[in-house]
């Protein structure tokens, strides 16, 4: 299955607590925690490029599996990482956060981030 395609956020689990933990903001936190933002995936054999649109903000990342590249973090942040694919999934760890996108079907995204005991899931849906 192909990641590629606009995905809109539908559901959030854990987003205020996440967030805190990661230091951002609190006016960033509660001017965030409404707007469901929409990821643009285009994948092209093993590269990827995510865009993520937030109202105003657009976090734009670019990768190739199982290659080191850099990526911007939700606050931020570059970092470089590595990501890998396993099936119908993307994983990539960044300063403790394991993060995981899942393919669930041909329609529906879901996006695990873990630090820690905290687990903020994102689930989006095809447009």
């Amino acid at each position: 299955m192909s990641f590629s395609g606009k995905y809109q956020l539908e559901t959030q689990e854990n987003f205020e607590p996440f967030m805190k933990a990661i230091g951002l903001p609190d006016d960033l936190i509660q001017k965030g925690k409404d707007i469901k933002s929409v990821s643009e995936i285009e994948e092209t054999g093993d590269s990827f490029k995510v865009t993520v649109t937030t109202g105003t903000n657009v976090l734009v990342n670019t990768f190739t599996i199982g290659q080191e590249a850099e990526l911007e973090t939700i606050t931020g942040e570059k970092i470089k990482a590595v990501v890998h694919r396993e099936g119908n999934k993307l994983k990539v760890s960044l300063k403790g956060i394991e993060s995981v996108t899942e393919l669930v079907d041909g329609n529906t995204i879901v996006n695990t981030m873990t630090l820690g005991n905290i687990v903020y899931k994102r689930t989006s849906k095809r447009m």
